[in-house]
């Protein structure tokens, strides 16, 4: 069975630093996109930052130059290191990959059961 555990939220001071990891495990054969979301209370999920297998990666407007998503392919990890927090950054924190198990064809959507970050002002 695939799964993704989360761990690394905590509560911190605005301007202070978090680095988040998202770790999968099971019987995997290949895993695509690794993302990390948030949903604040009262809000929409929203994407932060996505990585592909490659080494690519993008982030939402409101992170740039300030969260830096990462990966560890041979881990099986990604990372998302959060510098200069702001209280509007607090949220559940949620990760996100597209894998593809062993002795599957296609790739499915999987689920971390998410972090907790707040930022206090």
């Amino acid at each position: 069975q695939v799964q993704l555990v989360e761990s690394g939220g905590d509560l911190v001071q605005a301007g202070g630093s978090l680095r988040l990891s998202c770790a999968a495990s099971g019987r995997i054969f290949d895993i695509n996109a690794m993302d990390w979301y948030r949903q604040a209370p009262g809000k929409q999920r929203e994407l932060v930052a996505t990585s592909t297998s490659g080494g690519v990666t993008n982030s939402a407007d409101s992170v740039k130059g300030r969260f830096t998503i990462s990966r560890d392919n041979a881990k099986n990890t990604v990372y998302l290191q959060m510098n200069s927090l702001k209280p509007e950054d607090t949220a559940v924190y949620y990760c996100y990959a597209a894998i593809r198990p062993l002795r599957a064809g296609v790739y499915f959507d999987y689920w971390g059961q998410g972090t907790q970050v707040t930022v206090s002002s």
